[in-house]
């Protein structure tokens, strides 16, 4: 009787969901929002549907709205929700376009001061030979491959950056290219990007780390 009452208490806890952490939204459409639960790979959901023990109860233009442990939470593009209600201590950045509708700003690689320019465009984070060599990297430790560039076809190698760090986001372990050649300002690619949210109001871009 022990046994089976034991038994019944596992079944009965292992039924209680299992309510998230941290809920983001970083995309918007009718009838279905993307959220970010918990820090894991984008989830496209729709109204009335459950992921990660979240509810998405409804979606307009501008928000979606949350149901999670045993809250609702109305959130706009960009914006997270913690299960105890408190929204800091995440690590998010802004930055302003220049006159010409880029996006500057000075960052960190392995501890080293870099000048980035955010591009969309760019799979990695791609250094100029000389920003890698004050980063202290090491390319014969990398893949060598050869890219186009505007200038020709050059030499370059695949490596993974200890850690970069833009504002107050870091992130370990980032995909970079080391190019053969100085570059005029090294680039903020995707590898860096796709780990965050991104938010442009007018002429300002917000970036929230989501893992």
């Amino acid at each position: 009787m022990r046994d089976f009452s034991l038994s019944m208490l596992c079944c009965a806890f292992a039924a209680l969901p299992a309510w998230a952490a941290d809920v983001g939204v970083v995309g918007l459409f009718p009838g279905k929002a993307v959220l970010v639960v918990d820090g894991g790979a984008p989830r496209t959901v729709a109204v009335g549907a459950s992921v990660g023990g979240v509810r998405l109860v409804a979606v307009d233009q501008d928000s979606a709205t949350v149901e999670f442990g045993g809250k609702r939470q109305r959130l706009a593009i960009g914006q997270h929700a913690h299960a105890g209600g408190d929204n800091g201590g995440s690590q998010t950045t802004s930055l302003t376009a220049d006159s010409r509708g880029h996006f500057i700003t000075t960052g960190t690689v392995n501890g080293a001061t870099i000048r980035f320019l955010v591009d969309t465009g760019a799979t990695g984070v791609a250094l100029g030979a000389s920003d890698a060599r004050r980063a202290n990297i090491n390319v014969s430790n990398g893949r060598p491959v050869m890219v186009q560039t505007a200038n020709g076809v050059t030499q370059a190698w695949l490596v993974t950056l200890d850690s970069v760090r833009v504002g107050d986001v870091t992130l370990s372990s980032v995909e970079g290219m080391v190019h053969q050649h100085d570059l005029p300002m090294a680039l903020l690619g995707m590898s860096f990007l796709n780990r965050m949210e991104m938010k442009r109001d007018g002429q300002t871009m917000t970036l929230r780390k989501r893992y």
